[in-house]
């Protein structure tokens, strides 16, 4: 049967591409930005034209948290009145700017950085234009998301492999750091979260047919060999960590089906191929530290813990959060924030752009509301999870959803990954597949007569 693409796949394949090329940058102030926002709502207009009505029943705990995700900048925007405001925590030294001038106390919203908590608004389009657009998809176009995120994966491996041979690459359309490997991010860590989301999706590439062939379970190796490789070499830290869980949880996803697809042969080989495949990985990590290619590792033994800014700034980020707290000072606003707060001792010539803990920083921005909207969120991954990895060994797409999200939460302790376009269209993708615990493998078609 010859798979004719609906509109809204062609439209999220486009719109994927577009983010992979544009939407690697969290800052609001790129010109990224702007092409992947004005691109999200052209898509949303087409879409709303010419696209059937999405069915989104499913993805309904995703959506909600989408809206409450928006109404919080949405609320802090809002105009309050000086006797309401001024009452707020941590408001006294804008109160004291317009009693320094001699003016009258104007009205102000809760957030303490207006503009950045409307940047924070808007980039919400993304994640609601990828939840739109994979409403509109059928069950064999779903399929079909691993190999295409894969292919991103893996062309990102290439861009950061040129990069890793002396390439002085500059994507105009993010902040990266030449000579820095971070491929089409502005942020090395970011791409470390993505090379890990590959060696997830590796193996469920390998097997999401009803009759995995040995081409691809070999190719899935080798690609998750590279991935972890390029890991390596992008000189990011917590990369090491993601790396280490996806290959871990990446094969026990397709465990079951790994058997199965063993059965016909003896029984050695198995624990072989198990065996083989870890030497493989193992001699290729070995040689790249060995080749001093492996610059992660280069970098845990480098760094000393007063030289990481991250730990330095702890304390004054937790005593920021106690001076706002409960209401935040505002979605988007660390860096002007921080910069009140920051002590002379953590004085340099750059910027400290954000907590690098989203946690963190999101208790701190949105207070106890957004505290207690990330706890949602985070109980609904759990229980989800839990139903995902209940329902039966072909439920393969939920399991990766699954682990996709749960890597973004690790990633998030040390960095802020979901800022950026490009990881938050891979967490709504990992979302829906994890609303669909039911979305088995593709099967093969019932002959006549059979």
């Amino acid at each position: 049967m010859t798979f004719r693409p609906s509109l809204a796949f062609i439209l999220l394949v486009l719109f994927l591409a577009m983010l992979w090329i544009a939407g690697g940058a969290s800052r609001g102030d790129v010109l990224g930005q702007v092409i992947v926002r004005s691109v999200a709502w052209a898509v949303l207009v087409v879409v709303t034209l010419f696209v059937p009505k999405p069915m989104l029943r499913p993805e309904r705990p995703v959506l909600v948290i989408l809206l409450l995700a928006l109404a919080l900048p949405v609320l802090q925007l809002v105009p309050l009145p000086p006797a309401i405001w001024q009452a707020l925590p941590g408001r006294a030294l804008f109160a004291g700017a317009a009693t320094a001038l001699g003016e009258a106390q104007p009205w102000r919203p809760i957030s303490t950085v207006p503009s950045a908590t409307f940047n924070a608004a808007v980039s919400l389009v993304v994640p609601f234009t990828i939840l739109i657009l994979i409403g509109g998809l059928d069950e064999t176009e779903r399929r079909w998301l691993p190999s295409i995120l894969l292919c991103l994966v893996s062309v990102s491996t290439l861009l950061a492999l040129l990069q890793f041979s002396g390439s002085r690459f500059n994507n105009p359309l993010i902040n990266d750091t030449v000579g820095q490997i971070s491929a089409s991010f502005a942020n090395r860590n970011h791409l470390a979260l993505f090379l890990a989301f590959g060696c997830l999706l590796a193996p469920i590439w390998a097997f999401i047919r009803s009759k995995p062939s040995a081409f691809r379970m070999v190719a899935a190796l080798g690609m998750m060999v590279f991935f972890t490789l390029m890991i390596l070499a992008t000189g990011s830290r917590a990369g090491l960590l993601l790396a280490a869980l996806a290959l871990v949880i990446g094969p026990l996803m397709v465990w079951h089906a790994l058997g199965k697809a063993m059965h016909r042969y003896p029984r050695w080989v198995l624990p072989a191929v198990i065996g083989g495949s870890a030497v493989t990985l193992a001699l290729a990590v070995l040689t790249a530290i060995s080749s001093n290619r492996a610059v992660s590792i280069n970098r845990v033994f480098a760094a000393s813990g007063g030289e990481d800014m991250r730990g330095r700034a702890l304390p004054t980020v937790l005593d920021m959060i106690s001076t706002y707290f409960p209401v935040g000072s505002g979605l988007g606003g660390f860096d002007p924030i921080f910069r009140i707060h920051e002590p002379m001792s953590l004085l340099k010539l750059t910027y400290f752009n954000h907590a690098h803990n989203d946690v963190l920083e999101i208790v701190l921005d949105a207070g106890l509301p957004g505290a207690l909207l990330l706890a949602a969120a985070i109980l609904w991954w759990a229980f989800a999870s839990v139903r995902a990895w209940r329902s039966g060994s072909e439920a393969l797409l939920a399991r990766l959803g699954s682990t996709m999200i749960g890597l973004t939460i690790v990633a998030s302790l040390f960095d802020y990954p979901a800022r950026t376009p490009m990881i938050m269209a891979m967490l709504t993708v990992a979302a829906s597949f994890l609303c669909r615990p039911d979305v088995a493998p593709e099967r093969p078609a019932l002959r006549a007569g059979g």
